[in-house]
């Protein structure tokens, strides 16, 4: 569980990165949860969007991928959200 410190410092630096994935129509589905873990685990922070014809809400669908690959949600502003994981392998974002 992130601090309120640690998520504004991780807001920082997501503003400047851009959106790498969307939720769409499909929804959250194995291989949407397979390609963010594999991008969590090379990035540790990334930026997705919840397209207009999605039945996930922004909110929702940050929260349900953050569970299902083990995440921090970061923030939800409208329709992006940022997820935040350290890298098993070679972390490099502190929080």
């Amino acid at each position: 569980m992130l601090t309120s410190k640690q998520r504004a410092h991780l807001r920082a630096l997501a503003n400047p990165i851009d959106t790498i994935m969307q939720v769409g129509k499909g929804g959250i589905t194995d291989n949407l949860i397979a390609t963010v873990s594999d991008a969590l685990e090379a990035r540790e922070l990334i930026k997705l969007r919840v397209l207009e014809n999605s039945d996930e809400s922004p909110r929702s669908a940050a929260e349900a991928l953050a569970e299902a690959t083990g995440a921090d949600v970061v923030s939800v502003i409208g329709t992006r959200f940022v997820l935040w994981r350290a890298s098993k392998d070679n972390p490099r974002i502190n929080p």
